[in-house]
């Protein structure tokens, strides 16, 4: 049996944060509000991993009311995600993503973008597909006040012995 679930995050963006995508710092004047490090493509990654598991979404599995996932690690709540899909019976088979901005670009960050997610989830480069496009300058994102995230991960229902 095989499963897809599609995610989507969105922050604004907020002076005196650090922009983090996928794991990987972003030089960049703003970094993305949020009650976590705000990594809105690992977000987007949890919930469509999360909906695929039928597992719900990341705010009923750290709520922004909780102090403890304040300034968390996105990645260490995907590995966390990760470990949930996996106990559930359920394998990771790809993942595909596209972030959502008008600035700054992201082009020369994907690779290693890919190869942090990969590593998270257990999957080679190849498998994980993360893209990158502006709003032509149309709505939030063009005007340069957030980006969004969106993903879809497609699982794939674990067999006795597997690891």
């Amino acid at each position: 049996m095989m499963r897809i679930g599609q995610g989507f995050d969105v922050h604004a963006f907020a002076s005196g944060r650090k922009l983090t995508l996928g794991g990987v710092h972003i030089p960049y004047e703003f970094g993305l509000a949020g009650h976590s490090d705000a990594d809105v493509l690992a977000h987007a990654l949890c919930d469509a991993l999360l909906g695929a598991a039928g597992l719900g979404d990341i705010g009923q599995h750290f709520p922004d009311s909780d102090e403890q996932w304040r300034d968390a690690d996105s990645m260490e709540l995907l590995a966390q995600v990760v470990a949930k899909v996996q106990q559930a019976g359920w394998n990771i088979v790809n993942v595909d993503a596209t972030i959502i901005a008008q600035a700054p670009r992201l082009k020369s960050f994907i690779p290693r973008m890919r190869e942090r997610l990969g590593q998270v989830l257990g999957l080679s480069d190849s498998c994980v597909s993360v893209k990158a496009t502006t709003t032509e300058h149309l709505g939030f994102a063009g005007r340069k006040e957030g980006m969004a995230a969106m993903a879809v991960a497609l699982l794939g229902q674990r067999r006795r012995g597997d690891g």
